[in-house]
């Protein structure tokens, strides 16, 4: 039994180590295994601890680029700021310039306009004077033609308005050729020119800006020069003796501003040697010379004026 025993034992023994063998060798395997794992997951950890500390390293680059570009970007709106609170300070200058440039604007319309209006009235003083002899020889002439009529029995025109402006009396209504005195037919028209001009002569504001009223002698081309100059005079005289001596109340009230001249045959009306373009330059004119010194005055007045408006808008 023993021995039965003991070979049993025996091969329990033998059967036991080749199992343990094995086993251990199992266990070698897989600890091999595992440490073979583990081995192969350190590098791949470390790969990716490189590859992660590589992606960590480029991110805190752009980290670090996206802050430089940030502090750039403040630095750039800081310069901006600064152009843009520089300009709002030029625009507000503008603005306020602008408002004193209005400011003066206004004040030169104002003075503009001021002076516009003394300008108005200095020209329609001066057209006033200009109108004025017109006015006062076309009141003769009406006055003339309202006693008169128009023309004479033979179809002339009594007296007509030049464009000069003078008053023109045909000399054959007057005068016979190359003869200053007075036809009979003349009279007439001579006397009722002298009433008219005392009439027109008696308005104060008239007489103030007349300084003379020029009867003039005219004759044609034909004749010598000094011949035509006494002619031309002496018509000229007769006509202002006669207006004296037909009206005594216009020699001495008026008579200071009445005169004879001769312009002889040197300021012709029409050109030509016509019979009809001589018998139109043979001719008594009447003209009104105004005060040099009345227009002066009107100047003066409205440079005083002028002047007067130009300080108060300055004060």
């Amino acid at each position: 039994m023993k021995a039965k025993r003991r070979r049993v034992h025996q091969v329990d023994q033998e059967n036991f180590w080749p199992s343990f063998t094995d086993m251990i060798s199992t266990i070698a395997i897989i600890l091999f295994f595992v440490m073979f794992l583990m081995y192969i997951n350190n590098i791949v950890t470390g790969k990716n601890l490189e590859f992660m500390k590589k992606e960590l390293d480029d991110t805190q680059k752009q980290l670090e680029a996206s802050k430089l570009e940030i502090s750039q970007a403040e630095e750039n709106l800081r310069l901006l700021k600064t152009d843009l609170d520089k300009t709002m300070a030029e625009v507000e200058a503008g603005q306020i310039a602008l408002k004193l440039s209005q400011e003066e604007i206004d004040a030169q319309k104002e003075v503009i306009a001021s002076s516009n209006q003394e300008l108005g009235n200095l020209r329609q003083k001066l057209q006033g004077i200009a109108v004025l002899r017109l006015d006062v020889l076309t009141a003769v002439k009406d006055s003339i033609e309202s006693n008169l009529g128009k023309t004479n029995s033979s179809g002339e025109e009594l007296v007509t308005i030049s464009d000069t402006g003078n008053i023109v009396i045909n000399e054959s209504l007057v005068f016979d050729t190359d003869s200053y005195v007075i036809k009979e037919g003349g009279k007439q028209l001579l006397g009722q020119l002298a009433k008219s001009f005392e009439e027109v002569l008696k308005d104060p504001e008239i007489r103030a800006s007349i300084d003379s009223i020029n009867i003039q002698g005219h004759t044609d081309e034909r004749g010598s020069g000094s011949y035509n100059r006494e002619l031309g005079s002496k018509r000229a005289t007769a006509v202002v003796n006669y207006l004296m001596t037909s009206n005594p109340n216009l020699e001495s009230t008026f008579g200071q501003y009445f005169m004879a001249s001769s312009f002889s045959e040197y300021r012709k009306a029409v050109s030509g040697t016509t019979e009809d373009a001589y018998a139109k330059n043979r001719r008594i004119e009447i003209s009104v010379i105004l005060k040099d010194s009345h227009i002066q005055d009107v100047l003066n007045e409205y440079l005083k004026e002028s002047l007067k408006a130009f300080e108060e808008i300055q004060n």
